[in-house]
């Protein structure tokens, strides 16, 4: 599923907010400093401050000195996600000050709290509780002891309540600052499987491109080379063999150009549906003639089950490979196909019989991983060798009861 981030609370939620959950990995709120939101709090701070100082007649008025200290603890937080741990204390030194010159109470602990807030799930969670720790810290040593010599003058000692308030404040900070940091790292979890979800998705569609062009661009021009050989061998002495020669050649360049054409179609139309079918067992008789023409007689044994098309196109190339490494990498001009189906296993066998002609013998790496890989993305195996009379077998066991969509 793709990343959006218009969707309600729960999509906020599971996907995280526009600026922690960018495809490239890049935070936005890192690139500009948060004009808007700190607008908004600083101005929440100076408004809810004088409203709540017509309530608390005995504490100092709020005056220039007051109103600099509140823009020291909101102002800073421009900068909270650049320099959280400076913001943090600086913050919270703000708003100890403030409160130590015995002005008013009111939402001058807001900017503490989004500080140590972002300080926190930045991943800086030591400063930022040492902080709110001397902010509490030095409020009850202003409350239970200093307030003797600190204005306003004639102030009492605070109760229990007032401190339980504060100590309920700074746990409230503390939860949402830690659920905020889980849930942002399990965010940034999320995003590291879906991109190695899609890059493993990329390989595979790589991986299988790759094994559909070797089996095509082998197979055709294996012939192609076969016969190219005899036309050029022909060509003064029997005209007509190599002009047969040439017609063999046309027709599996034809037949090459159009598979790699529609291999190529599917990269440029992501999703489009193939104008083709692909091939299958089907087509079968065809291959037999193409190894006919490239000199190789070709025996069938049994019938061909109906497989679903991703069975179907497997057990083709496997049988298309197999004979093009016969036409190869062998000496013998005979093979032979056979077709064993049973307990809803189809069992394919394909024997020459030899001599090996290279180093080669069965054919190449690149050839064989590619069967093998089709054979293990259905549930089935490969098995390749030399038999002990000198020839080489394939055989190949493939699962042929799977669902389509499989």
């Amino acid at each position: 599923m793709e990343e959006q981030h218009g969707g309600g609370p729960a999509h906020w939620w599971r996907y995280g907010p526009p600026g922690w959950n960018r495809p490239d990995g890049t935070e936005v709120h890192r690139a500009r400093p948060p004009w808007r939101s700190t607008l908004l709090l600083t101005a929440f701070v100076l408004v809810g401050t004088t409203f709540a100082a017509r309530g608390q007649p005995d504490r100092v008025p709020l005056d220039g000195y007051a109103r600099v200290l509140l823009l020291a603890a909101s102002v800073p937080l421009l900068w909270r996600h650049r320099h959280p741990v400076a913001v943090a204390y600086g913050t919270a030194a703000a708003a100890l000050a403030y409160l130590a010159l015995g002005h008013p109470y009111g939402p001058v602990f807001l900017p503490v709290a989004v500080g140590c807030f972002s300080a926190v799930v930045a991943g800086h969670r030591r400063p930022a509780w040492t902080a709110v720790g001397m902010l509490w810290a030095g409020h009850l040593l202003v409350a239970l002891w200093l307030y003797r010599w600190l204005p306003p003058a004639g102030d009492h000692r605070a109760g229990l309540g007032q401190e339980v308030v504060v100590a309920t404040w700074v746990l409230a900070v503390a939860a949402l600052a830690e659920l905020a940091r889980l849930r942002r790292e399990q965010w940034a979890r999320e995003r590291a499987d879906r991109a190695e979800a899609a890059r493993r998705r990329a390989d595979e569609e790589r991986l299988r491109i790759a094994r559909e062009l070797h089996d095509v661009l082998a197979h055709s021009i294996s012939v192609i080379n076969v016969q190219a050989s005899m036309g050029l061998a022909l060509l003064d002495t029997d005209p007509e063999q190599a002009r047969a020669a040439l017609t063999t050649i046309k027709s599996a360049s034809k037949e090459a150009l159009g598979e790699v054409r529609q291999v190529l179609g599917a990269l440029r139309a992501p999703g489009a549906a193939p104008r083709a079918p692909a091939p299958g067992l089907a087509r079968l008789p065809e291959l037999v003639q193409q190894a006919a023409a490239a000199g190789l007689t070709v025996e069938t044994e049994g019938e061909p089950p109906r497989l679903p098309p991703g069975a179907d196109l497997a057990a083709f190339r496997i049988v298309q490979e197999a004979l093009t490494n016969v036409v190869r990498h062998s000496g013998s001009r005979h093979a032979r196909v056979r077709f064993g189906y049973g307990d809803g296993v189809l069992r394919l066998r394909i024997d020459d019989d030899g001599p090996a002609t290279g180093a080669d013998a069965g054919g190449s790496g690149n050839g064989l991983a590619g069967m093998r890989e089709r054979a293990a993305a259905l549930g089935g195996t490969i098995e390749a060798g030399s038999r002990p009379d000198g020839g080489f077998r394939v055989l190949a066991v493939l699962p042929s009861d799977l669902r389509e969509d499989q």
